[in-house]
C-alpha cells in the first residue's frame, strides 16, 4: 500500500493543463456572441434539457431532502478525503487493481503512458473523461505515437471536428445536426457518401464506425463518476452502452479519477443515482450504469489500474470558503439554467469545465491570481438558477463573490489573491469613490444633487449609449437609462415635508 499525505499543505500545488483561459473571459465572450448560429443551438439545447429536468423532478416529493443527503454525503467525503482515498487502495489492490497517484497533469499523462507503453498497444478507446480532457491526455498521447479514440458519440464529434467540448454532458451542445454530418462526411472514413442529418442516420453512422475499434482494441481508458472507498468499486453512468463496451471488452483498463470523487459507502449511490440522471439528461435512470470491482478472473479486463489525480483538487480542498466546488458531480444542471453560459457557450470560458461551476472551479484549481483565470469569478449575473439546481446545493453565487473579493483584494486566504498592482486600476478607484459616498448620506447627497448634469449626457430616447473609461465596457452592449431628474431621497423629504404640513393644518 502506498502511503500519501492529503493533509493541508501552506501552499498548496495549483493544477495545470486545459483548466487555463487563453484568454479573459470577456474578450473571449464578446467574440462568441457575435455567432448567431452558436447561440441558437445552445438556447435550443438547454431548453429543452432543463424542460426534461424540471418535468422529473417535480415527480418527487423529496427532491429537496434528496439534495440536502447529497450535499452531506460529499461534505463528509470530503472532511475524510484522506481516510477515504486511503481505504479505496486498500480495497482496490485486495481485489487485484493496481493504485496509481498523480500529483498533476504531466504526472498523470505519463504514468497512463507508461502503462500503455506495457501493453505493447499503440491505439485505446475511451469512455468520455473530464478528468482526460482536464490533463490534455489525447493531445500527449498523439504527440507520442498512441492513437485515442472517443466513443461516446458527442465526443467523437468534437475530436473529428478539431474542435474542444463546450458543455460538460454534451460536449458537441454547439453543433447542430447540419453542422455533424458534414463533419462525418469529411473526417469519417468508411461514411456512407450519401448520409443525412437525419439523427438515426447520424447514429448509425458512429456506431458502424465505433464497432471495429471496441471488438480491435486490447486498453481502455476511463474516467469514473463515482469510487466507492468501502469496496473499491469504481463507477461509469452513461447513456449509449458505449462505457459499457470499453470497460468490459479490452484486455487492459485505466481509469483516472480526480480524488474528490470518492464516496463512503456503497449505500450512497442510492442518492447520487437518483440526483445525477434527473438532474444530466432529465430522466429518471440513466441507461447504463457500470460498476467493477478490481478483477474477475475469466471476466473482464485482466489488468485493471486506477490514477488517482489531484492537480489542484488540494489547493481547492485547502480554501474553507471555496471548498463545496468540489462537491460536483458533473450533472451540467447549473450550465443549463445559466443566462450567461447560454449566450457565450462553452468555449468562453476557456477550460474544461465551463458554465457557472467552471467559473468556481478552474480559479480554485488554479488559483485566482493566474492571470489567466482571474476573469472568470465575474462570468455571471448572480441570479442564484445555478444553485437553484445544482443537486449537491453548492451554492455557486457565494463562492464566486467570495473569489471576486479575493481578485480585488489580493487576498491572503485559502488560493485565491491576485498579485498586488503598484498602481491602483479604474475599478480600484471606482470602488473607492462608491465606498467614500456610500459610507455617508451627506455625502451621498451632494453627489445627487449632479442628477440633473448626467442626464444630461443622455439622447432624446433618455438612453446614454457611450460612457468613457471603465463605463465603456458597459455601454458597448447595453444602453443606460438616463437618471430621474432627482432622486428618490430628495422626493421623500418633500414629500414627508408635506405631509407633515398637511397633518398640521
Amino acid at each position: 500500500m502506498t502511503t500519501v499525505s492529503l493533509g493541508m499543505p501552506a501552499l498548496p500545488p495549483r493544477g495545470f493543463g486545459n483548466i487555463s483561459a487563453t484568454e479573459p473571459f470577456p474578450k473571449a465572450a464578446h467574440r462568441e456572441l457575435g455567432n448567431a448560429q452558436l447561440r441558437a443551438n445552445l438556447g435550443h439545447a438547454t431548453h429543452t434539457i432543463r424542460d426534461k429536468r424540471i418535468r422529473v423532478v417535480s415527480e418527487l416529493p423529496d427532491w429537496e431532502a434528496l439534495r440536502d443527503a447529497g450535499s452531506a454525503i460529499k461534505t463528509e467525503a470530503m472532511s475524510r478525503l484522506p481516510e477515504l482515498l486511503i481505504q479505496f487502495e486498500e480495497q482496490f489492490t485486495a481485489r487485484g487493481g493496481t493504485v496509481h497517484w498523480a500529483r498533476d497533469a504531466a504526472e498523470a499523462n505519463r504514468i497512463v503512458e507508461e502503462l500503455i507503453r506495457a501493453t505493447g498497444e499503440t491505439e485505446v478507446v475511451k469512455v468520455k473523461s473530464m478528468a482526460t480532457q482536464e490533463i490534455g491526455l489525447n493531445e500527449y498521447l498523439e504527440e507520442r505515437g498512441i492513437a485515442a479514440f472517443e466513443t461516446d458519440l458527442a465526443e467523437l464529434i468534437v475530436q473529428l471536428g478539431h474542435d474542444k467540448p463546450s458543455h460538460i454532458l454534451v460536449p458537441a451542445i454547439h453543433k447542430n445536426r447540419t453542422e455533424i454530418r458534414d463533419i462525418f462526411l469529411q473526417e469519417m472514413p468508411d461514411v456512407d457518401p450519401a448520409l443525412t442529418d437525419e439523427p438515426r442516420r447520424l447514429a448509425m453512422a458512429a456506431r458502424a464506425h465505433l464497432r471495429k475499434k471496441f471488438l480491435s482494441a486490447k486498453v481502455a481508458i476511463s474516467g469514473a463518476n463515482f469510487g466507492i472507498a468501502e469496496t473499491g468499486t469504481l463507477g461509469v453512468v452513461e447513456s449509449e452502452g458505449n462505457g459499457r463496451m470499453c470497460v468490459t471488452l479490452p484486455e487492459t483498463l485505466i481509469t483516472v479519477m480526480g480524488i474528490e470523487k470518492v464516496l463512503p459507502r456503497a449505500q450512497d449511490l442510492e442518492v447520487f443515482m437518483q440526483l445525477l440522471p434527473r438532474s444530466s439528461t432529465g430522466e429518471r435512470m440513466n441507461p447504463y450504469t457500470s460498476l467493477w470491482t478490481g478483477v474477475t478472473p475469466g471476466d473482464g479486463p485482466q489488468n485493471v489500474h486506477v490514477v488517482l489525480l489531484d492537480n489542484g483538487r488540494t489547493r481547492a480542498l485547502a480554501d474553507r470558503h471555496g471548498r463545496s466546488a468540489l462537491h460536483c458531480i458533473r450533472c451540467s444542471a447549473c450550465m443549463n439554467v445559466c443566462p450567461v453560459y447560454e449566450r457565450t457557450g462553452g468555449h468562453a470560458y476557456g477550460s474544461t469545465y465551463p458554465g457557472p461551476i467552471g467559473a468556481i472551479l478552474s480559479p480554485l484549481l488554479t488559483g485566482v491570481e493566474a492571470e489567466e483565470n482571474s476573469s472568470l469569478p465575474y462570468a455571471s449575473s448572480l441570479c442564484g438558477a445555478c444553485f437553484d439546481a445544482c443537486p449537491v446545493k453548492i451554492n455557486i453565487p457565494e463562492i464566486l463573490v467570495y473569489l471576486r473579493g479575493e481578485d480585488v483584494s489580493g487576498g491572503s486566504g485559502g488560493t485565491a489573491g491576485r498579485r498586488r498592482r503598484s498602481l491602483p486600476t479604474q475599478m480600484d478607484l471606482a470602488l473607492g469613490a462608491a465606498s467614500w459616498a456610500l459610507s455617508s448620506g451627506d455625502r451621498l447627497g451632494l453627489l445627487e444633487k449632479g442628477l440633473p448634469v448626467v442626464r444630461a449626457l443622455a439622447g432624446r430616447d433618455e438612453k446614454i449609449s457611450r460612457l468613457p473609461g471603465l463605463g465603456a465596457g458597459w455601454t458597448q452592449s447595453r444602453d443606460v437609462p438616463a437618471p430621474p431628474n432627482e432622486s428618490f431621497r430628495s422626493w421623500w423629504r418633500k414629500h414627508e415635508k408635506e405631509t407633515g404640513k398637511g397633518a398640521q393644518e
